[in-house]
C-alpha cells in the first residue's frame, strides 16, 4: 500500500441505520425480559455502561423483515456461516439468524470476561455451555417466547460452531508467562523475551487465543498502577462484566523501539489500520492496529515528523533524535509502555456523562476537559496517575541534555503523570478517532507542561455539573 493510500484507507463514517437497529434490538430484549431491564438499569447507574454497548450478538428469529433491515443497515453474510452476519463499517455486534426461533424473536448475548464471574456476581445459578477456558462459553440468563438474554465469553473465536480449544493447563501457563514477563529490563532484551514468549504461546494455544491472554495480562498490569482503573474495575466486577467494555489499548513508544512494538503486535495477528499525525508543532504520530478475531485495537504513539509519516515508519524503524517530543519524554521518564511503564491508558466504552459524574461522586476521581465532544464520539481522560520517576532515568535524560536541571528537580520532587483511564462514548457505531482532539490531549499531557502547573489545575479539569 502506498503512503498516500495508507493515510486515506480508513475513513470511518457514522452508521445511523445500524446504530438504530442495535438500540431497537436491545430495547426489544429489555422490554420483554424483567431481569434484563433491571440489569440494564444497574449497568447504567452502578458502572456508567450502556446495555447495548455490551451486546456481542443479536439473535433474530425466523423473520425475513428484521433480517432485511439488518442487511440494509450494513450487515453482510460472514465467512464462518450463512446464518451469521457482520457489519465491518463500524463497531457493531454480530447478527445471528436462527430459523428455529419464531418470527419476531430477538435475543441478546452480552460480552463478559468470564461467564462464571457474571453468574457469581449476580447470584445466578445456570448451566454454563463450554468447559472452563474453552474459546467460547455462554449461559442463558432469561428467556420468553419472544426474547432471550445470555452472557458469552470469547477467547480468540468469533464463530458459533464447536471448535477445539487448548487445554486449561496450557492456557493458564501462557497467561502466567505473560503476567510475569520481565519488564524492568533493557529495552532490547525486554522485546526479545516478549517475542519468545509470544512464539511459545502461539505454539501452545494458537495465535488468537494468545492475543486474548496477552492483552488480558496487559490490562492487569495497567490496572494495578492506576487508581481510576482500580475503582472502575471494582464497580464492573460487582456486576460481573470485567473489562468486557474495552475499546482500545494505548501504548507510548520510543522511536528506537517502535518497529519492535509493531512486530510483536503483528505476531499476535494485529494489522495496521489508519495512521495519525498531529502536526508539525505537536511532533507525534500514531499507528492504529486491530486484531479482527479478538477485536483488540491498539493505538500506538511515537514522536514523528511529517516526512516520516509518508514512509513505512511502522516497519522501517525510526532513529533517535536530539530532542524529545511528548511521547518520547514520557518513555524517557517512565519506560516503554510495552515494558516498565505499562499502557498509557485503556479506553473503554461508557455513557460519557454517567461515568464522569459517578467517578467523582463515589471516588473523588475527576475528569479532564473532553478532547472530543461530538454527537458520535466523546472522549476524556480521568485525572492522571502521578508516578515517581526513577533517579537513573532523570540522570540519563540530563546526561543526554534532553531535560533541563530545573525540569529534573521538578520530576524528582513531584514525579510525572503516568497513566489514565479514558472515558469514551461512541454513537452510531463510529469506529474512528478524532485526530485533532488527540493532538490536543497529547500537548496537554506533556510532562514539561505539567512541571510548570499543578496537575489539577481548574483550567484542565472539569468538575461534575460543569459543561
Amino acid at each position: 500500500m502506498s503512503s498516500v493510500n495508507a493515510l486515506l484507507a480508513y475513513q470511518w463514517e457514522t452508521q445511523p441505520a445500524a446504530g438504530k437497529f442495535v438500540i431497537e434490538s436491545s430495547n426489544a430484549v429489555t422490554t420483554s425480559l424483567p431481569w434484563a431491564a433491571q440489569f440494564a438499569q444497574r449497568l447504567y447507574t452502578e458502572t456508567g455502561n450502556r446495555f447495548y454497548d455490551l451486546i456481542d450478538t443479536v439473535v433474530l428469529g425466523n423473520d425475513e423483515r428484521r433480517l432485511a433491515a439488518a442487511v440494509e443497515a450494513g450487515w453482510t453474510p460472514s465467512k464462518v456461516s450463512a446464518s451469521v452476519y457482520d457489519n465491518d463499517k463500524g463497531m457493531f455486534p454480530t447478527v445471528l439468524f436462527d430459523k428455529n426461533k419464531p418470527a419476531g424473536f430477538v435475543g441478546a448475548e452480552l460480552k463478559v470476561e468470564f461467564v462464571a464471574d457474571f453468574l457469581a456476581a449476580n447470584d445466578i445459578s445456570r448451566s454454563i455451555h463450554g468447559r472452563p477456558w474453552a474459546k467460547h462459553r455462554y449461559a442463558e440468563i432469561e428467556s420468553s417466547p419472544t426474547a432471550s438474554l445470555a452472557v458469552v465469553e470469547r477467547h480468540g473465536m468469533r464463530s458459533f460452531a464447536e471448535e477445539a480449544s487448548p487445554s486449561a493447563e496450557d492456557v493458564l501457563d501462557v497467561y502466567d508467562a505473560f503476567r510475569t514477563r520481565p519488564r524492568d529490563v533493557d529495552e532490547a532484551e525486554g522485546f526479545q523475551i516478549a517475542s519468545r514468549l509470544v512464539d511459545e504461546a502461539i505454539a501452545k494455544i494458537g495465535r488468537d487465543y494468545a492475543c486474548d491472554r496477552f492483552f488480558a495480562a496487559e490490562r492487569d498490569y495497567w490496572t494495578k498502577r492506576n487508581r481510576a482503573a482500580r475503582a472502575q474495575k471494582a464497580r464492573q466486577d460487582k456486576l460481573g462484566i470485567g473489562w468486557a467494555n474495552h475499546d482500545h489499548h494505548t501504548y507510548r513508544s520510543s522511536r528506537e523501539s517502535f518497529k519492535d512494538l509493531v512486530a510483536i503486535w503483528e505476531k499476535l495477528g494485529l494489522f495496521c489500520r489508519e495512521r495519525f499525525y498531529a502536526g508539525k508543532d505537536a511532533g507525534w504520530g500514531a499507528q492504529v492496529m486491530e486484531q479482527p478475531v479478538t477485536r483488540i485495537i491498539t493505538f500506538n504513539d511515537v514522536d514523528l515528523s511529517a516526512e516520516e509519516l509518508m514512509g513505512d515508519f511502522s516497519h522501517d524503524g525510526l532513529k533517535p533524535k536530539d530532542a524529545l517530543g511528548t511521547v518520547g519524554l514520557w518513555c524517557g521518564l517512565h519506560g516503554e509502555a510495552f515494558l516498565q511503564a505499562g499502557m498509557h491508558h485503556l479506553e473503554c466504552m461508557f455513557d460519557f456523562d454517567a461515568l464522569k459524574e459517578q467517578l467523582e461522586k463515589e471516588h473523588g476521581i475527576r475528569t479532564m476537559k473532553p478532547f472530543t465532544d461530538f454527537a458520535y464520539l466523546r472522549q476524556a481522560f480521568t485525572e492522571g496517575e502521578r508516578w515517581k520517576v526513577a533517579e537513573k532515568r532523570i540522570a540519563r535524560l540530563l546526561e543526554k541534555k534532553l531535560i533541563t536541571d530545573a525540569q529534573a528537580e521538578t520530576f524528582r520532587k513531584d514525579g510525572a503523570i503516568g497513566s489514565h483511564l479514558e472515558n469514551l462514548e461512541r454513537n452510531d457505531g463510529f469506529k474512528g478517532f478524532n485526530q485533532h482532539g488527540v493532538s490536543e490531549i497529547i500537548a496537554a499531557t506533556d510532562p514539561r507542561r505539567q512541571a510548570q502547573a499543578d496537575a489539577f489545575d481548574k483550567v484542565k479539569y472539569q468538575t461534575v455539573g460543569s459543561h
